[in-house]
């Protein structure tokens, strides 16, 4: 299998616009995070999918790949459009904003793949659990409910599941943004229009429930900062900050 990953990127966040060209230590946040993925040796190529002349010419001053692409709602839906071109079986999408992604929940996800000898699982992602509350609460995570067998049933902003009964303890998962597809499932996907939920909750992976695909959910441990908002890139530069005193 040919493997490769690509790394939406996009400048206009709403929350944060123009995030990824702050500056994270001595790099911009998508540099810091293209670098990082390179350096796992997980993957083929790697390349940052963008509608930015500035992110587009960052990349490639770090002598980076970078394909230009319209405008898009979500960051699958550009990677469909940079990837329709390119020879691969498995795409991992990694977010831009989540620059401290380490190698082992990719070689997880890919793992998957591998395993799936009857090309039974189309899509899969990444869960931890969440522990606080004010976490739990947080709209910023997204939050995931799986079946048995670990595929996703539901993910929302909202707290799920509801502590109805508080005599059952409930477990909680956020949603960590790193997708990795087979080709055509990724193309499939791009064709289809978004769907009612998905626009209300801005959450692009509920399109895949709404149209019947599942998604196999793989939990991990790893702690990172997705950058978000301000706050966070502050933790993130924190973060930077004490491994580089290690």
């Amino acid at each position: 299998m040919k493997i490769i990953a690509v790394i939406p990127a996009r400048y206009e966040a709403s929350r944060f616009p123009g995030k990824l060209m702050q500056i994270l230590g001595d790099k911009t946040v998508i540099a810091t995070t293209y670098e990082n993925v390179v350096e796992t040796g997980l993957f083929q190529e790697v390349f940052v999918a963008t509608d930015s002349e500035f992110i587009f010419n960052e990349i490639k001053e770090i002598g980076g790949n970078a394909v230009m692409t319209s405008q898009h709602e979500t960051g699958s839906d550009r990677i469909a459009e940079a990837v329709s071109n390119i020879d691969c079986d498995i795409v991992i999408n990694v977010q831009g904003d989540e620059p401290f992604l380490k190698t082992e929940p990719l070689r997880q996800l890919i793992s998957v793949f591998k395993d799936d000898v009857e090309e039974k699982i189309s899509l899969a992602s990444l869960k931890i659990k969440l522990k606080e509350k004010e976490e739990i609460e947080n709209p910023n995570n997204v939050k995931v409910i799986t079946d048995n067998e670990g595929f996703a049933l539901y993910f929302s902003r909202s707290v799920i599941p509801y502590p109805r009964e508080t005599a059952v303890k409930a477990e909680y998962f956020k949603h960590i943004g790193v997708y990795a597809f087979r080709k055509n499932a990724l193309l499939n996907f791009a064709k289809l229009p978004m769907s009612p939920l998905e626009i209300a909750e801005k959450i692009e992976c509920i399109r895949y429930l709404e149209y019947g695909m599942k998604i196999k959910m793989i939990e991990t441990d790893f702690v990172g900062v997705g950058i978000d908002v301000p706050e966070d890139l502050e933790k993130a530069r924190e973060i930077l900050k004490n491994q580089t005193l290690k």
